[in-house]
């Protein structure tokens, strides 16, 4: 330990020896979903306190981090830097408010610090960067996240660390060029400690994504550029975690787990609407969806 009290051995610090946070580590997945369901009233307030924000994403991806950061990975949020911490990429950087909603429940900043979302000086801006703590890169460009993961996902092998890289991308996100050069690199360098998941929500940004390019079959497409492929319901943690496990005991391959997800889950006038990709609600709209989320 250092005079400061942190963490900076190669072992896992006592809070997350097993994956996950101390503060859901032995939590029911009952109890996970509730927790997820206060995180998006937490995603909302912020939002409309800002008067600006992305709820639509943010909610679609909320069990997928659930599961990642209160059932799967390793970190220490008292040492953000702790050199074997898992490292979580969110490269649809526009739905940060689910992720500052998921920090702060970890432990990386109090939850006050939430109503600062988009004010100057705050470190929560409206799109992730490493100014916040627990958050790996700059992502307010579509594209690069693939990118980012399999870059740490090599250090690490080279390190010879444990850990392991975590990716969400969107599927709108997917007719960026970029995202297929990575997928192509991460196969040639058999990263099999790389997990990367599509937030299949099927909306991107005021429209539907068949209305842009469409995307079927994405799935083969992933499993033709040498990926180990998964499907789950982006709402179950259980089946989350599950496809984590597998693609934690695959070998010698990446793994794609597609998540299937609902933009604007929880809120019944929010779900698959595209008006919601990227605006804040009016004060009624705020209401109802305090209403439904409670």
């Amino acid at each position: 330990m250092t005079s400061t009290g942190r963490n900076q051995s190669n072992q896992p610090p006592s809070a997350t020896d097993e994956g996950g946070s101390s503060v859901a580590k032995q939590a029911s997945l009952a109890e996970l979903d509730a927790m997820t369901m206060e995180m998006r009233r937490d995603v909302i307030e912020m939002i409309y306190a800002a008067g600006s924000g992305h709820p639509g994403g943010s909610f679609s991806e909320m069990e997928i981090l659930t599961a990642l950061y209160f059932r799967i990975m390793r970190y220490d949020p008292q040492n953000p830097a702790w050199p074997e911490r898992d490292r979580f990429i969110l490269s649809k950087g526009h739905a940060c408010p689910g992720l500052y909603a998921v920090l702060s429940k970890a432990g990386y900043f109090p939850r006050e610090e939430m109503w600062t979302f988009r004010q100057l000086g705050s470190r929560l801006q409206g799109h992730a960067h490493p100014g916040t703590p627990g958050v790996e890169m700059n992502s307010g460009s579509l594209g690069q996240g693939l990118s980012f993961a399999v870059g740490t996902a090599l250090a690490a092998r080279l390190d010879q660390r444990s850990s392991r890289a975590y990716v969400l991308l969107g599927d709108g996100e997917c007719d960026e060029g970029q995202v297929w050069e990575a997928a192509m690199a991460a196969a040639n360098y058999r990263l099999d400690n790389l997990t990367a998941f599509v937030d299949r929500n099927r909306i991107q940004n005021d429209r539907f994504t068949t209305q842009v390019i469409k995307l079927e079959p994405l799935a083969e497409k992933w499993s033709a550029f040498g990926w180990n492929v998964l499907k789950v319901d982006g709402h179950s943690i259980g089946q989350v975690t599950e496809a984590v496990d597998r693609a934690r005991s695959h070998v010698g391959r990446p793994t794609m787990i597609i998540a299937d997800t609902v933009k604007g889950k929880g809120v019944s006038f929010m779900e698959n609407n595209p008006d919601f990709h990227g605006r804040s609600p009016t004060k009624d709209e705020y209401e109802r969806a305090i209403a439904e989320l409670a």
